[in-house]
């Protein structure tokens, strides 16, 4: 698919200067911090040197002080405490968070994580009913509860108050729980709003340390279940959320929990995990057990306390991630044939797919595939308990969470995010909901929307590309959304003449500069194609830079993203 190529050049020339003499570095570097919002020295010193001193108070968040004394209410009165949380990665990541820290002090808690199956996303009558059952008198709900009107109310009716943690947006209404701490309300002044559901939680646990000497002050070894959360939830690496995926990954590299050690040494992981590694391997397989099984699986893991109760788990949950992966492959196929089968689909901007047999929990993945594959908004659809349910995936600068919500007169729930949201309708609304979706983002989608884009951070000359660099580049990690991988352009190169196909789909050669007589090993995954274009006279390159460790010699390389 051809893509857009983006050179970030809207920046304030004057402001990179001045912050190349200030910090005595190149002005290559410089444009690259102020295109990252880092324009002073200080800034630019908490970019690269984050200190947890800079976390923001979190009795800023509205909610936060009812939330505390209610809590406080429970310990001093004994009451049983549930964490409630959601079944993928950010809500298990949340659940094992708080539990663990209040595990640390307190003894009368549990924890519940709904099934996908029978209950559905978020807060449900069912875990309301079995936290009554139980005599929990005060549920913690984490990564949902922001839409749970209906069920607050229930609960309230049964004794039960909720104290909600939530990261995604609310609706017109807020659920009249005890406490409601979500940055995204439009009344809440908390400075940073892209926390994770998980993030909300270590806030929540934040706070309550600072208003005791008596609980556990030492809480930050449980970042590494906050930058998991992070990575896996696609938020913003920003802010408040570089600090913790900082700290986080320190702490799964130096000293993780058993459970994700477990994985690790499943998957064979040997090196220094960065954010998309975590993306690639340890949330995939905590994810398993929420779409296949039962999200209980991942908490435990997460939870437990000895090796070899953790290698158990992460094999089960290896074998889980496993079958998963057979599931949402065939699935993609079929979705993939009718989309290319069907000309009036190929021809809309949108994609609106159901198929009652389709497994509910790998819509999602589904739902990312073809949106990568056909680049347009996406909605993947099934049956469960008598309802169509699904998932949606955008592409960049589409809210699909908005074009949803202009049909929401056609929904019986939703909620989500920007490029991610869920959605639950009568079958019978089905074929107005396709139409209705279609006029919506036909109607909204500027045309460019429709073409990946590849953001340039720079062009640059081989001739600029040298260890030290690298060195600094390095230090602009960890990388992810709002702070991605420095990407580069260079105009003009050539083949060195040893360029071959690799693995059927992939192309590796040395892009070189004959002018200066430079060059730089490039690998390019799934560019097979382009054999010809690199072979058969100049090209232009787009690419990150990384390091390649190949028996014992490191060297630099290119990880090509497309090729002109």
């Amino acid at each position: 698919m051809q893509k857009r190529w983006n050179i970030n050049d809207n920046i304030d020339y004057q402001a990179v200067n001045s912050l190349a003499q200030d910090l005595g570095v190149s002005t290559l570097i410089a444009k690259m911090l102020v295109q990252r919002g880092v324009n002073t020295y200080n800034e630019a010193k908490d970019f690269f040197r984050p200190s947890l001193e800079n976390l923001h108070n979190p009795f800023l968040m509205k909610g936060m002080q009812n939330a505390i004394d209610r809590i406080f209410v429970a310990l001093e009165n004994n009451e049983k405490i549930m964490i409630y949380g959601d079944y993928d990665v950010d809500g298990t990541t949340s659940v094992a968070l708080v539990y663990s820290y209040f595990s640390r002090f307190y003894n009368n808690i549990g924890f519940y994580i709904p099934d996908r199956y029978k209950e559905g996303y978020g807060i449900s009558f069912d875990g309301i009913d079995f936290a009554a059952d139980n005599d929990f008198k005060l549920i913690i709900a984490l990564d949902c509860g922001i839409k749970a009107i209906d069920k607050i109310e229930y609960a309230t009716k049964k004794g039960i108050d909720f104290i909600i943690c939530d990261h995604h947006l609310p609706g017109a209404e807020v659920p009249k729980a005890v406490a409601v701490l979500d940055p995204k309300q439009s009344d809440c002044s908390y400075p940073y709003k892209e926390l994770s559901g998980c993030g909300i939680g270590f806030k929540l646990v934040q706070a309550l340390a600072s208003q005791s000497e008596d609980l556990p002050q030492d809480f930050y070894d449980l970042l590494d279940l906050a930058v998991v959360s992070i990575a896996a939830d696609i938020v913003p690496i920003t802010g408040e959320n570089r600090i913790l995926a900082h700290f986080g990954l320190n702490q799964l590299n130096t000293n993780p929990r058993n459970g994700f050690k477990a994985i690790m040494e499943l998957v064979g992981v040997k090196k220094e995990l960065t954010i998309s590694d975590i993306v690639f391997t340890i949330a995939p397989r905590i994810n398993a057990a929420g779409r296949l099984e039962s999200g209980n699986m991942a908490v435990e893991l997460l939870l437990t306390d000895t090796v070899l109760s953790a290698t158990e788990s992460g094999a089960g949950l290896n074998l889980v991630n496993t079958e998963r992966k057979t599931i949402d492959t065939q699935i993609t196929l079929e979705a993939f044939a009718m989309i290319e089968n069907d000309e009036v689909r190929l021809k809309q901007k949108s994609t609106v797919l159901f198929n009652g047999d389709w497994h509910k929990g790998v819509v999602g993945i589904v739902a990312s595939r073809l949106t990568e594959r056909f680049y347009r908004p996406t909605i993947v659809l099934t049956e469960s308990n008598g309802l169509v349910t699904g998932s949606a995936r955008s592409v960049k600068d589409f809210d699909v969470y908005n074009a949803i919500e202009a049909c929401s007169e056609l929904l019986e729930q939703f909620g989500g995010h920007k490029y991610a949201a869920g959605l639950t309708l009568k079958p019978e609304n089905l074929e107005a909901f396709q139409n209705k979706f279609e006029e919506v983002v036909q109607s909204t989608i500027q045309e460019y929307m429709l073409t990946p884009e590849i953001e340039i951070d720079a062009e640059i000359e081989l001739k600029d590309i040298d260890g030290k660099l690298y060195r600094i580049l390095k230090q602009f990690a960890p990388f992810g959304p709002g702070n991605m991988s420095p990407v580069f352009l260079t105009k003009h190169l050539t083949d060195f003449g040893n360029a071959k196909i690799i693995g059927e789909k992939h192309l590796k050669f040395d892009a070189w500069d004959a002018k200066a007589n430079i060059s730089f090993p490039a690998i390019a995954f799934g560019f097979a194609d382009k054999y010809d274009n690199v072979t058969k006279g100049s090209f232009d390159l787009c690419y990150s830079i990384e390091e390649n460790n190949y028996r014992g010699l490191t060297t630099l390389q290119f990880v090509v993203k497309d090729i002109r």
